[in-house]
């Protein structure tokens, strides 16, 4: 046995990250094939998208609980625990499994490491231990996997799914999926299967003519927002929703944002298309209470009060303007937000965005202790380009609020690590 302890299996795990993102599925292919095809021991529903994939994936879980099944969940990044990434029923993979995993595994990316190929990559391993864990270690009724990168050179897309979403389309990981909202999209629609219906949530018409292409080559069903389904907005966290056979009225969701009311008919259509095919039993009472009990950290969530922190990963531009339209229900006189994104991302369109359609912002910029985050320097000169405030030290910014007890709520954003970090240091507050 390489790993005896959680911990040598963690670094071993995290030490891979250095090999960076490797698109190509052969990598994949092997090591599934060395452990005999976990990846076809379940079912499961895959989703791809560059915003709400969590959210779908929490709402489409939630009720399938409700409903009396075992679900697993593959997602990423985590925000708590790196054990989360692979959960059942929200229960995330124990310290045991993740060293048992680790051990079944390692040798198996040594041989492939020394083949033409070269050595596995972290979302690859992990992405591996997933499909071990639910064919072999634990019991599952459905799994629900969320794409890493893309889709159609994306790790996990060497499984043939029961059903594929994509949830929506942006620009984000240009440097890996294209130049184009098309070519992106074409890169999404890789996860669409021969014969494997797909729904989507995307609203660009040059998207959907993309989708609708691939779709039609593979003999897949397609089925799209606005138009084989659509929601009515009732009030904050409450919606009607329509398809061409249902009608469901006064939904309460447990996701904060009117964005999450799109992820939430998506979810519906999916979950009453598998209640169609006779590949689950649906009511509308549990389909009512794991919409309403949704939750997913760091999507608009609230912590604290007196002042309350309101966190949420939104990491590219798309994200940013689904915050800004929940922000705007929201708004007192004046809006505090503190944000810190990698510097890979496109910073300064958030940056500039948020400005440009937020009125009287105080606006914070900070960094956090991360690979890919902004330098110190880098802070300074952007803070400087657009007149808001340098942070040094996110955590005295949130002490000093957190002692003031008072004003409106604090507005935490960016980068999904960054969340991760604030979230824990104000839980643990």
């Amino acid at each position: 046995m390489k790993f005896k302890t959680y911990d040598e299996a963690l670094n071993w795990i995290h030490g891979t990250l250095r090999l960076g993102i490797k698109p190509g599925l052969k990598r994949m292919e092997l090591m599934l094939e060395k452990l005999n095809h976990p990846e076809k021991q379940n079912q499961f529903i895959h989703i791809a998208g560059t915003n709400g994939k969590g959210s779908t994936l929490t709402f489409l879980s939630k009720v399938l609980e409700k409903e009396g099944y075992r679900v697993g969940t593959f997602t990423s990044p985590f925000i708590e625990t790196f054990n989360e990434r692979i959960a059942i029923n929200g229960v995330p993979i124990s310290d045991t499994d993740i060293v048992n995993l680790a051990n079944r595994i390692a040798p198996i990316t040594e041989e492939i490491a020394a083949s033409e190929w070269g050595p596995p990559s972290e979302f690859e391993i992990i992405t591996a231990m997933m499909f071990l864990y639910f064919a072999e270690y634990d019991t599952i009724d459905f799994g629900v996997i969320e794409v890493g990168l893309g889709g159609r050179l994306d790790s996990t897309n060497v499984l043939i799914p029961i059903l594929s979403i994509i949830t929506t389309i942006g620009l984000d990981h240009m440097e890996f999926l294209g130049n184009s909202i098309e070519e992106i999209a074409a890169e999404k629609g890789g996860i669409i299967k021969p014969r494997v219906p797909v729904v989507a949530g995307v609203t660009q018409q040059t998207v959907i003519a993309t989708l609708k292409e691939i779709a039609a080559k593979q003999g897949a069903g397609f089925y799209l927002f606005h138009q084989d389904f659509t929601v009515e907005k009732v009030d904050n966290q409450l919606m009607n929703y329509r398809d061409k056979k249902h009608e469901i009225v006064e939904i309460a969701l447990g996701l904060r944002g009117d964005h999450q009311m799109q992820n939430a008919a998506v979810a519906i259509f999916a979950l009453e298309y598998l209640a169609a095919e006779g590949y689950i039993h649906l009511s509308e009472s549990g389909l009512r209470k794991g919409l309403q009990d949704a939750f997913w950290p760091g999507r608009l969530e609230k912590i604290g009060s007196r002042p309350a922190f309101i966190l949420d990963g939104a990491h590219n531009p798309e994200g940013i303007r689904a915050l800004i339209e929940a922000l705007k229900q929201n708004q007192t006189e004046q809006v505090t937000l503190l944000f810190s994104a990698l510097e890979d991302k496109k910073y300064r369109e958030m940056i500039e965005v948020i400005l440009k359609d937020v009125p009287n912002i105080d606006f914070h910029l900070t960094t956090f202790d991360f690979p890919r985050a902004m330098t110190h320097e880098q802070v300074d000169q952007i803070a400087s380009d657009y007149a808001v405030t340098a942070e040094h030290q996110w955590t005295d910014f949130l002490d000093q609020k957190y002692a003031e007890h008072a004003g409106g709520p604090i507005y935490i954003t960016g980068s999904l690590y960054f969340i991760s970090e604030v979230r824990k240091y104000l839980i643990n507050k």
